[in-house]
């Protein structure tokens, strides 16, 4: 036997990876067996050929069950990401079926994103899959953890920390735009820089794009007078429609509430670097059909089909 021959007889078989990875959410011998279908002295035997291949005891019996061992918690990732790997390769064949399909799909997505976007994706997939159903989660620093682990299938909206190791598509630009009450009693038709300075504002403290809008702000030197601030855009629009406040805000979004509320759009008469609405997802699922047609939906809807950028 050559040393390839030698090294290929020392990998562990694809199942005793299984039976470790149900041995370690288990922690049960009887338990991995009948999800195995099989007896508790073949998998006892299965367990014993792992320790031999691996050098380690792996599990030990205890009051709580079979406990890992060091060895076993260092291993379990890499032996999971190998059953990952051989499962999308058994699967390359697979489709996905939209109208037979009761999956189950998480979008990680701004507030604004609730509002403009997450009504046409949902109109649309009632309509293609009927028996599909979605949860919209929020963007934070989890998200990158919840789209590689699966938690998590896409993530919408302007997410820039997700550029550097997950695929991206460009959907729409977005430039800003200020609302106002359209019976303001000191703004017309055009917002200027000096009534910018000096009316009250709505602050929108959360979102993506907030830190962007603020860094501008400090850039061009102009401190607007904040009387409220709020965690996000719910309620925006009743307030600006009763009260003489104006905000600042993505175009898409304001808009949109624009049309809900009957309020005034304005350019923004301070000059804020625009940015591109995107949707992210982990390489581990780009040729997952599912996912690959949860992007496809998107696309469909959004690309190069966002709001009108500002006119020059």
């Amino acid at each position: 036997m050559n040393k390839a021959d030698t090294a290929d007889a020392a990998l562990p078989e694809v199942h005793l990876l299984r039976l470790f990875d149900l041995l370690y959410s288990t922690h049960s011998v009887t338990r991995a067996a009948e999800q195995l279908g099989l007896s508790q002295p073949t998998v006892s035997i299965w367990l014993g050929k792992l320790r031999t291949q691996l050098h380690d005891p792996l599990f030990v019996r205890t009051p709580a069950g079979m406990q890992p061992t060091p060895r076993a918690d260092e291993l379990i990732v890499p032996a999971r990401e190998a059953l990952e790997a051989l499962r999308r390769l058994s699967a390359q064949n697979a489709v996905f079926d939209p109208g037979s399909s009761t999956r189950r799909f998480r979008i990680c997505m701004t507030d604004a994103s609730h509002i403009t976007l997450l009504p046409r994706v949902l109109a649309h997939v009632r309509a293609l899959a009927p028996g599909v159903s979605l949860e919209a989660a929020r963007i934070d620093d989890e998200t990158a953890h919840a789209l590689q682990g699966g938690e998590a299938d896409l993530a919408l909206g302007f997410v820039p920390w997700l550029e550097s190791g997950f695929y991206q598509q460009a959907l729409f630009p977005q430039d800003w735009v200020c609302l106002s009450n359209p019976g303001h009693p000191r703004i017309g038709k055009t917002l200027t820089l000096r009534a910018y300075r000096h009316e009250a504002h709505i602050g929108i403290v959360a979102g993506t794009g907030s830190q962007m809008l603020a860094d501008a702000l400090e850039r061009h030197g102009v401190q607007r007078r904040v009387v409220l601030e709020l965690p996000g855009f719910l309620g925006l629009s009743a307030i600006i429609s009763t009260t003489d406040l104006i905000a600042t805000l993505p175009r898409h979004i304001g808009e949109t509430l624009a049309s809900m509320g009957a309020l005034r759009v304005h350019a923004c008469p301070v000059p804020v670097p625009p940015f591109t609405v995107k949707q992210h997802w982990h390489a581990r699922y780009h040729h997952e059909p599912g996912n690959r047609w949860l992007r496809s939906v998107v696309a469909t809807l959004f690309l190069n089909q966002g709001p009108r950028v500002a006119r020059r």
